[in-house]
């Protein structure tokens, strides 16, 4: 199994910048990709980034693209999102998720097996 563990949110003010970590351990040598999610107050749990953990490929949501940076370590079996040009509207609690299987997409949140605990992102006016 794999345990993931995120870290880095807290509270910023709009136009502000941030980074999350997600550090993996346990059965981590078969990690396919990795990708962060977000849950918002009342809202379904949405797709944010995503990296291919062998190739270091990245895909982002629109709403994030440009101003979010998903990247690896693969030393430190770690992933990062780099959040920068903040708006409330990222307010969220962010979702670090991995995957041991060869996916045709990593959008979707059924695509994963294992999940971290969540951080929280306050994104303040």
């Amino acid at each position: 199994q794999v345990q993931l563990v995120e870290s880095g949110g807290g509270l910023v003010q709009a136009g502000g910048s941030l980074r999350l970590s997600c550090a993996a351990s346990g059965r981590t040598f078969s990690t396919y990709a990795m990708g962060w999610f977000r849950r918002a107050p009342g809202k379904e749990r949405e797709f944010v980034a995503a990296i291919t953990w062998s190739g270091g490929r990245t895909y982002y949501a629109d709403s994030v693209k440009g101003r979010f940076t998903m990247s690896r370590d693969k030393a430190k079996n770690t992933v990062y999102l780099q959040m920068n040009s903040l708006k409330p509207e990222d307010t969220a609690v962010y979702y670090c998720a991995a995957t041991d299987r060869r996916r045709n997409t990593l959008v979707e949140d059924i695509m994963y097996e294992y999940w971290g605990q969540g951080t929280q992102v306050t994104v303040s006016l």
